[in-house]
């Protein structure tokens, strides 16, 4: 049951491999959330973010509340993301193991039949990656890149530290490069109705024009991912790290930043993103914990997903 059919490299589920997938027949909806990062709650508290995080309790909870609500939607999602920062402790650190192994127990819950999908954060490989701590990464949550098909629609995972700060792993960010250029030609050819990209750390948080900091892309690297995307049709770009709700566009590509299951950072609170894909369309909405669990994903979005 908890093995690389069902994390990360979702290409490989038998949910999601046939060829069926590679045609439009009808809308559909998934889950994205981002950054349950067991044990930042408690480092954030005491302001010890580099060092602290031994408690992970809150996280815990907060993360079975979103598997308790995944789990009685209906129709059920195609399937749920995570958009990094899976825990809190960075590699090499006291806590990890522990944290790693919480995590996948609350996950076990997760429906069989709503694949999941894992996409590396920065606390998952490090501010700077090394070949060692993305093959550790691999070795426990599936590939750090990869791509799949779901009913007509091409989804893409990177892994956007490469793109941060690649300098103890040139030859990786390098290799990721050249398998990006084949599969946003593949994007770019196919008649996909749609193409989808997760990553961990936004482009951009609002303005595709902001200033480089922590939580986007350096200003030259964004722009020339983002002409890249929009050459080959990417529509949307879903993200987390931030631990706030964000968006913004850059022509006709839309940057949307989903806050934090876990720990946040700002006014938002702790939640999931639901997305539904139609043919014409990306919609998404933000919901709280507390709504997906009492209310589902809302009539409005419902309306959508019923259209043919």
């Amino acid at each position: 049951r908890w093995g690389p059919g069902h994390i990360g490299l979702i290409g490989k589920h038998q949910h999601l491999e046939s060829d069926n997938e590679l045609q439009w027949k009808a809308p559909f909806y998934f889950i994205q959330g981002a950054d349950p990062q067991f044990g930042l709650m408690k480092a954030w508290s005491i302001g010890n973010c580099d060092h602290g995080g031994d408690d992970w309790k809150p996280e815990i909870k907060l993360t079975e509340q979103a598997v308790e609500a995944i789990n009685q939607l209906n129709p059920k999602p195609k399937f749920f993301v995570l958009c990094g920062d899976l825990i809190h402790g960075m590699p090499g650190t006291q806590w990890r193991e522990a944290q790693e192994r919480d995590l996948k127990n609350t996950l076990k819950n997760v429906d069989p039949d709503i694949p999941l999908v894992f996409v590396s954060g920065n606390h998952d490989l490090g501010n700077t990656p090394t070949p060692e701590t993305i093959d550790d990464y691999c070795k426990h949550w599936g590939d750090d890149y990869f791509s799949f098909w779901v009913g007509g629609v091409f989804f893409l995972v990177l892994n956007s530290q490469l793109y941060f700060d690649s300098t103890k792993c040139p030859e990786l960010k390098q290799t990721q490069d050249e398998w990006l250029n084949g599969q946003l030609a593949v994007a770019e050819q196919r008649n996909c109705k749609h193409a989808i990209v997760f990553q961990h750390i936004p482009l951009f948080l609002q303005n595709p024009d902001e200033d480089h900091d922590y939580f986007n892309f350096e200003k030259s690297v964004r722009y020339e991912v983002m002409e890249m995307f929009c050459k080959a049709g990417i529509k949307a770009v879903f993200s987390g790290h931030y631990h706030r709700n964000a968006r913004g566009f850059y022509k006709g590509l839309e940057m949307v930043v989903s806050s934090a299951i876990g720990c946040q950072l700002g006014e938002d609170t702790h939640g999931l993103r639901v997305v539904v894909v139609t043919a014409e369309k990306i919609v998404h909405k933000y919901l709280s914990l507390n709504e997906l669990s009492s209310h589902g994903i809302g009539k409005e979005l419902m309306d959508l997903i019923k259209q043919n």
